[in-house]
């Protein structure tokens, strides 16, 4: 649990929702974990995967080939343990959706494609699914240009962890807008955080950044490397803040409830979780108008004014931030938006439309 990648954390989403909902929930991973997951209702098995995390996609490839029997196994005595009626693969690879296994007569397998599946891991994933769940049209398109058929996909939005508190009031709004600026991102390229760091160097404003490793890499060591990168150009400037070791999910709301707005700088978004993490505690979100994040964002002044142009660079951002954040009406009715477009994401909404989804 608490993992800082954004499969990992719809996962526990979902399971926390349908739990909530009065189903039968139990989460099985190869991570070590404590006791207990956190999450009130849902169980937490272990699956003995010989890997150190975090780990390149080859690694976790040949790992799971070699041991396809002994995860049928396992995954039967759970199934078995908790009267499982569907097995969700939360990635072709990642979530085990191209293991070579059978599953018990009447258990519906289901992919969730978060990502446009890996073409090694694609083929086997997809033709053992009954089910293929994505978590916005983006993941649709980008299938069907590669040559994938997406007829019977079913979109299953990325839900929230916890829903949504009170909306903010004007006054709080109002304190708020002196805050600092924040950025909450896992370490990935596509993520751009050393573009976007070395615009702010020289920012008129206190720029927050929160960093963390995932269990998984490009290529081994490519975070350790990204994380100097990262810490050299903070380091340089007195405006910018940088964190390590990321925050626990419960933590997540609140660390971005005290910022005056939040950065999305990445160049690829499939879903868009810090976005709305960030919008259900009524904080306005600015970023590149990329995958599915002008769907998330869909009020028209942030379409207008909160975008910015990649071609233009992270400078854009920072600009946009300026200057929503000298327009006290332009912000209050922001922060306001963006409170209200996170509703549709409650837990309890999401978990209804996966149980149609796979019915």
């Amino acid at each position: 649990m608490d993992a800082p990648a954004g499969i990992e954390r719809a996962t526990a989403a979902l399971a926390r929702g349908l739990a909530a909902a009065g189903h039968r929930v139990a989460i099985a991973t190869a991570v070590p974990h404590e006791a207990g997951s956190g999450l009130d209702g849902v169980a937490i098995e272990h699956l003995d995967l010989p890997v150190a995390f975090p780990c390149p996609d080859e690694t976790l490839r040949r790992a799971v080939l070699q041991h396809e029997d002994k995860l049928q196994a396992r995954l039967w005595e759970i199934i078995a343990r908790h009267r499982a009626d569907a097995v969700v693969f939360a990635d072709a690879l990642w979530g085990l959706g191209r293991l070579a296994a059978d599953l018990p007569d009447g258990v519906c397998r289901v992919l969730a494609a978060h990502v446009l599946p890996n073409a090694e891991d694609a083929p086997a994933a997809l033709a053992r699914a009954d089910r293929v769940i994505i978590p916005s049209p983006v993941v649709r398109a980008e299938a069907e240009a590669a040559g994938l058929s997406t007829g019977e996909w079913r979109v299953v939005p990325n839900a929230l962890l916890h829903a949504p508190s009170a909306p903010p009031d004007d006054d709080h709004v109002e304190r708020r807008r002196s805050g600092p600026v924040r950025v909450l991102a896992r370490l990935g390229h596509e993520k751009g955080l050393v573009p976007l760091l070395t615009a702010a160097a020289g920012w008129g404003r206190d720029l927050e950044v929160m960093v963390a490793a995932a269990g998984f890499e490009s290529a081994t060591g490519s975070q350790a490397r990204l994380r100097a990168e990262c810490r050299a150009v903070a380091d340089a400037s007195t405006r910018i803040t940088l964190f390590e070791g990321g925050l626990a999910w419960r933590e997540v709301p609140t660390w971005l409830a005290g910022a005056a707005a939040v950065i999305v700088p990445s160049l690829r978004e499939t879903f868009g979780l810090v976005a709305l993490e960030a919008m259900s505690v009524g904080v306005p979100v600015v970023s590149y108008p990329v995958g599915n994040l002008p769907a998330l964002l869909e009020h028209p002044y942030a379409a207008e004014r909160l975008m910015g142009d990649p071609r233009s660079g992270p400078n854009t951002l920072l600009g946009l931030a300026d200057a929503l954040l000298a327009d006290p009406v332009a912000y209050g009715r922001t922060s306001k938006a963006m409170y209200h477009l996170a509703q549709d994401y409650r837990p309890d909404r999401i978990a209804l439309q996966f149980i149609k989804a796979v019915s």
